[in-house]
């Protein structure tokens, strides 16, 4: 099948250049396009979570003897108020990280048990404001606004009293165990054997 047009016509090679141009553009393009995905996708990863908050906090351990003042978080992961402090949390870390002690104790690990009963964890989150050496100042139960603990996180490091120290907001019910699921019996209740 001929077209009638010699091997090396112009009209011929004009077709094919015009096709290689067009083609050239289409892998440009689909070049930058994937460019502009794969950096929006690793822009996209760096948001805020709970787990990576709790890996950069500071160990409870620590905060009570480092001699700075602490703010302790009672937390769990599948707590949808935690979740959506988590930014706000984190830059307040970011703003305060010289300053004091950012804690976060996840209420799903049994191991916070003590704490979870001495500071009466009843819902997540809950905020425990600590002077240096573990005193506790105040507490703080559900949703805070940014600006409210900014301004306790202020006071706090500077030894004034705290402006919202008593706040509650918008809380997810958690309930601790009574007591630790120990198997082993209380030493002291031998005399519950004795039978007169």
């Amino acid at each position: 099948m001929s077209t009638g047009l010699p091997a090396n016509s112009p009209e011929k090679s004009e077709s094919t250049l015009a096709k290689r141009l067009r083609n050239f553009l289409i892998a440009i393009v689909a070049i930058a396009l994937a460019i502009a995905l794969f950096l929006g996708l690793r822009t996209e990863t760096t948001s805020v979570s709970l787990p990576k908050l709790s890996d950069s906090s500071t160990p409870l351990e620590v905060a009570m003897t480092n001699g700075k003042p602490s703010l302790v978080e009672f937390y769990a992961d599948w707590c949808t108020v935690c979740q959506k402090m988590a930014p706000d949390i984190a830059q307040l870390e970011t703003q305060y990280a010289d300053k004091l002690n950012f804690v976060m104790l996840n209420v799903d690990n049994t191991k916070w048990l003590p704490e979870m009963l001495k500071y009466r964890v009843d819902g997540i989150p809950h905020f425990v404001f600590l002077k240096p050496g573990g005193e506790t100042i105040a507490q703080a139960i559900g949703d805070q606004p940014r600006t409210i603990l900014a301004n306790n996180l202020e006071a706090l490091v500077t030894g004034s009293p705290l402006p919202y120290g008593q706040s509650s907001g918008q809380v997810s019910k958690f309930s601790a165990p009574v007591a630790p699921t120990a198997t082993q019996d209380d030493p002291r209740s031998h005399g519950s054997q004795v039978v007169n």
